[in-house]
């Protein structure tokens, strides 16, 4: 039997942007400080409670931005928790999301493709505002573009309409830009659109059990550069 032939280096990066490039859960460190021994699950909560709304607003054809269902994330978890909210605690945490922490490895990643030759964007759930503010304070803005925002179809992941924005911006067919996220689901997702992805599984977590694995899994950002070893 022929060997198979390995599959052409994609042409683009698009990474998701919540939980990929920025660490949603380092909002934690500020709840514990507001909320001592409280901080690992209230920022948990809200994360599963925003991505939870996404769903619900987009299935149900009730689009809200992002940074309103983050925010009624947030209280819903602080209610679920029975933490007293009071409008300065949440303004403090919902301005360190607009700011949240890289992951430590994204900077060389990026800049490596930038020296490659390889375009590197973002296709996220996030409001261009959101984006845009996570991306200066991060000083990716001169590694990154382009940004592109589910506000455009107001519809969120997994909808195909948003997956669509990146052949759009890119024109190349999906196949051809890799499609990277650390969330299962959104691999998943890209993966039956048609991307070839990577799964970012920082957390060890098992596949989604829906008989489709992103094109590679990896453990770090790093691995992105796998696809592209003689750019």
């Amino acid at each position: 039997m022929m060997p198979k032939a390995p599959s052409p280096a994609p042409e683009a990066v698009l990474f998701d942007a919540y939980g990929t490039l920025f660490d949603v859960y380092s909002v934690g460190l500020a709840a514990e400080q507001l909320f001592a021994g409280q901080g690992t699950a209230l920022a948990t909560l809200w994360r599963d409670k925003q991505i939870e709304y996404t769903r619900l607003c987009s299935m149900s054809g009730q689009y809200r931005p992002f940074w309103e269902l983050t925010r009624a994330g947030l209280r819903f978890a602080a209610l679920r928790l029975g933490l007293v909210l009071e409008r300065a605690a949440e303004d403090r945490l919902m301005n360190q999301y607009r700011h949240l922490s890289a992951f430590p490895e994204n900077r060389e990643v990026l800049a490596a493709l930038r020296t490659r030759g390889i375009r590197a964007g973002i296709l996220s759930n996030g409001d261009p505002e959101m984006l845009a503010v996570a991306v200066k304070s991060a000083g990716f803005s001169a590694l990154i573009d382009p940004v592109l925002s589910a506000h455009a179809v107001q519809r969120f992941k997994t909808d195909p309409a948003v997956y669509a924005l990146g052949p759009q911006a890119l024109g190349l067919p999906a196949h051809k830009i890799l499609f990277v996220s650390s969330n299962g689901w959104d691999a998943i997702g890209a993966t039956w659109y048609g991307y070839t992805t990577l799964w970012v599984n920082r957390a060890g977590a098992p596949l989604e059990q829906l008989d489709t694995e992103p094109t590679r899994t990896g453990r770090s950002l790093r691995e992105v550069l796998d696809f592209f070893p003689d750019a």
